[in-house]
């Protein structure tokens, strides 16, 4: 009876185990809750008592994660989001590949739906081909020679202290084509969800992050979405191939990078049709504005 209990309560004790570790203040966690002190204490203890784990320590009055929790609560944190997004219909599998749909009562939509790495060499640009090929010759060292001819088209991440931290943009990338190469360039060093369109870093963006930092592979996603665009900041339709390729800097650390293709035609299933061709509308003046790789 116990652990049926403690079953029906997990949502919850997650829910207070994620906030206490991201506080490490009781105080702050049950305002933030919702919840008495004497709820957050219990839902610890339960979660303790299931797992026959200790989760925090304190001394002096301050609350610390203990080496269990530490590795416990990443966990905690993506069973929380799935679950959210799961219980909003925003997040499913397709043949095995994970989607998500989001779309906001003010508008903004965010959908993705993650493709098998084999579509790259049947149905994806040139620019993502080259950058596999590039990503096995360089055996992913960021600074080989065979990395070179791609790293003008990308952006690179580090992950420091719990962020994503853009640590370069390429002149060439997408993403410096729709924000202007100075702009672009001044997004180096920011946090991942600070960089423009700010606010809207989801659940999925970070399912696609986690999952690359843990097997330092590959992965193609398909994205449609809104960005600011233009020189009034204007959330505009945008639609691509991304492809995430796990790599190391010089120092041997972990390197993200994010290849985007706009001229990619992408699959998602149940998109609307009018927001690829909006998509294309923006593409192209966004083509005359700054041009295009060749």
């Amino acid at each position: 009876m116990r652990q049926q209990s403690n079953q029906s309560l997990l949502f919850e004790m997650l829910r207070s185990f994620v906030m206490l570790a991201d506080t490490l203040n009781v105080s702050r966690a049950v305002q933030e809750l919702g919840v008495t002190r004497q709820t957050l204490r219990r839902h610890i203890e339960l979660l303790e008592e299931a797992r026959q784990q200790t989760l925090f320590v304190v001394e002096d009055r301050q609350y610390g994660l203990t080496a269990e929790g530490q590795e416990a609560v990443q966990e905690a944190r993506s069973l929380l989001e799935r679950g959210r997004a799961w219980l909003d219909a925003q997040a499913a599998h397709r043949a095995g590949l994970f989607r998500f749909s989001l779309a906001r009562e003010d508008g903004y939509y965010y959908h993705l739906q993650q493709h098998p790495i084999a579509r790259i060499w049947t149905q994806e640009g040139q620019v993502l081909r080259d950058a596999i090929k590039a990503w096995a010759e360089s055996e992913g060292e960021l600074e080989h020679a065979a990395f070179q001819k791609v790293r003008p088209y990308a952006l690179v991440f580090r992950f420091l202290d719990e962020h994503w931290i853009c640590a370069e943009v390429g002149e060439q990338s997408d993403f410096a084509h729709w924000y202007g190469w100075s702009w672009a360039r001044s997004s180096v060093g920011r946090k991942i969800d600070g960089l423009p369109g700010a606010g809207r870093f989801n659940f999925s963006a970070a399912q696609s992050y986690d999952e690359l930092r843990s097997t330092q592979g590959l992965r193609l996603d398909h994205i449609a979405t809104q960005m600011p665009h233009g020189p009034d900041d204007v959330m505009r339709p945008i639609c691509f191939a991304r492809l995430l390729l796990g790599c190391r800097f010089p120092d041997g650390s972990f390197a993200m990078v994010s290849m985007v293709d706009r001229a990619s035609k992408v699959d998602i299933p149940g998109l609307d049709p009018a927001i690829v061709r909006q998509s294309a509308e923006v593409e192209a003046t966004t083509h005359e504005n700054f041009g295009r790789r060749a």
